[in-house]
């Protein structure tokens, strides 16, 4: 018999597979903001049956919520019409998605099973972190001495990617001034 979450698991993967390929034959740019958004709130629910609630809550607000507004944002104000031979094949961006997604299925197969009780990461770290936090960091509560001190800099990198992302943002929406070429009405 077939574990319960195991089949929610599979379920949510199948959805997700789907999407990816529909993402990938749209050519209308609302519908694949729309498709992504979705996506986003599966992937959100995938982390609530992991038992990650703060990611999928992360993932719900931020790839689901403000990402579609910013997609659809920079949408309307773009009003990029393609050309109709988009569908011809880029070999460069294949080439680099299979090395990348063939670096992390090699990556997987030296992951502990989630909920093992003898990973590493519970058999060291966390006895370290709840025998020696206070003493080695001076801070008094265990999780702020853990993100402050133990993972200060994986907690910088991501103040660093939020802000590349954010300064990617405004120089996608631009300062509300555009230069229009010939033909264009202002």
């Amino acid at each position: 018999m077939i574990d319960i979450d195991i089949a929610i698991n599979m379920l949510l993967l199948l959805f997700l597979i789907a999407m990816a390929t529909t993402i990938l034959r749209l050519r209308r740019m609302l519908a694949v903001a729309m498709i992504l958004s979705l996506y986003s709130l599966l992937t959100a629910g995938l982390f609530m049956v992991m038992d990650a609630p703060d990611v999928a809550f992360t993932e719900a607000a931020v790839g689901s919520g403000v990402s579609t507004v910013l997609l659809l944002v920079t949408l309307t104000l773009t009003r990029t019409h393609y050309a109709k031979n988009t569908a011809r094949l880029q070999w460069r961006p294949l080439i680099i998605v299979l090395l990348t997604g063939g670096a992390l299925l090699y990556g997987v197969h030296d992951i502990a099973l989630m909920g093992d009780i003898n990973a590493p990461a519970h058999r060291h770290v966390a006895d370290h972190y709840i025998a020696e936090a206070r003493n080695e960091t001076g801070v008094p509560n265990m999780v702020t001495a853990v993100l402050a001190s133990y993972r200060s800099f994986d907690t910088l990198g991501e103040v660093v990617v939020i802000f590349a992302a954010s300064i990617g943002v405004m120089l996608l929406l631009g300062d509300g001034r555009r230069e229009h070429r010939d033909g264009d009405t202002p």
